[in-house]
């Protein structure tokens, strides 16, 4: 276990110029800890939007400052206004911090309930209720549990669990249960799914409960533990042909995927592994020259054009509508965790 993977999608509610959910997170600088909190302003729209970052950005700050996580919650809960007419705070939340030993504390007030799944299945998470006098009422509750590898931490706000409230099949909405149902369809069929995949799926399927037009602010968060994912990319022949092996070498690390960019830098490699190179005739682009295939790389490209291209998608978040080398590369960029590039110094003699 050496990696927590986060990630999150949201929708706004239709009509509203921004979300009235708000979701920051924050990786600890030795990667030992990632703590998220997703707040969900009361109403809709700005107003909404302005509670629910206030309250999201001061229950990061202090769980981020060591703060004990109940500590924590508490001071938030004293600083949280009531609405005057509905007796309720300007916002809910749900607060976890996850260590990479599997430790998870969680701290939830008005949200739905959090999700933990190990595979397909949902586990039970024991949690206690706490209440003070001064709060008028309003109760939170908190949970530590263990996690293992590969398992996931899901939570989302109500947005999703009351999406199709009021229909024929859902009327008191599509509920925790379902959703955890859901979950556990996509797990069993894709269970290598990255958080980035998982989060959007929840999302438009609620949307699809509200007939494709959000009713509310709809926000899905997820926590993956899983194994490092290490990509590599090979660009460039060494500068001494003496160090081609070497260099070619570097394909048969295991556990890492590679990809090579380059013509020349292909054909260095494939020699000295007596790797042949076949042209891949799929995804083929006019502005973005062709890949190929070679056994022990996950993508074989063109260098400069594609990288740069790549590189464009990534600054702009912009994607052509055809797929192609670079979009490939793209993805495999954004869906691995630790990228190291071995860059050739050989010069270009053309």
């Amino acid at each position: 276990m050496n990696f927590i993977d986060v990630d999150t999608c949201n929708r706004h509610k239709f009509g509203k110029s921004c979300s009235g959910d708000v979701f920051l997170s924050r990786r600890s600088a030795d990667g030992a800890s990632v703590c998220a909190v997703l707040a969900d302003g009361l109403g809709s729209g700005l107003q909404a939007n302005v509670a629910a970052s206030l309250t999201g950005t001061m229950a990061l700050e202090y769980i981020t400052a060591d703060v004990e996580l109940r500590r924590a919650a508490e001071m938030i809960m004293d600083a949280l206004p009531l609405c005057p007419e509905r007796h309720i705070s300007y916002s809910t939340f749900t607060m976890i911090r996850a260590d990479i030993d599997g430790t998870v504390r969680l701290i939830e007030y008005g949200n739905p309930a959090v999700l933990h799944l190990r595979g397909p299945a949902a586990l039970p998470i024991p949690r206690a209720a706490f209440t003070l006098p001064r709060w008028n009422g309003r109760e939170m509750t908190y949970a530590t549990f263990h996690a293992d590898l590969n398992d996931r931490i899901v939570f989302c706000s109500d947005g999703v669990s009351q999406a199709g409230l009021g229909t024929d099949r859902f009327p008191f909405g599509w509920g925790i249960d379902n959703l955890a149902s859901f979950l556990g369809e996509r797990l069993a069929a894709a269970p290598d799914i990255g958080s980035a995949d998982l989060a959007p799926l929840v999302v438009e399927q609620a949307l699809q409960h509200d007939s494709g037009i959000s009713g509310d602010d709809i926000t899905c968060a997820v926590l993956h533990y899983r194994e490092t994912r290490t990509l590599q990319v090979l660009t460039g022949p060494p500068f001494s042909r003496a160090r081609d092996r070497e260099y070619a070498a570097q394909l048969l690390i295991p556990g890492t995927l590679s990809v090579v960019c380059g013509g020349t830098t292909a054909e260095i490699v494939g020699r000295e592994l007596g790797r042949p190179l076949a042209m891949s005739l799929t995804d083929l682009d006019p502005d973005v020259p062709a890949t190929s295939e070679m056994e022990g790389a996950v993508l074989v490209t063109e260098g400069c054009i594609t990288l740069s291209a790549a590189a464009d998608m990534l600054q702009s978040g912009a994607v052509p509508p055809r797929a192609n080398g670079a979009t490939r590369l793209r993805d495999l960029f954004l869906h691995s965790d630790r990228i190291v590039f071995l860059v050739g110094t050989g010069v270009n003699p053309a």
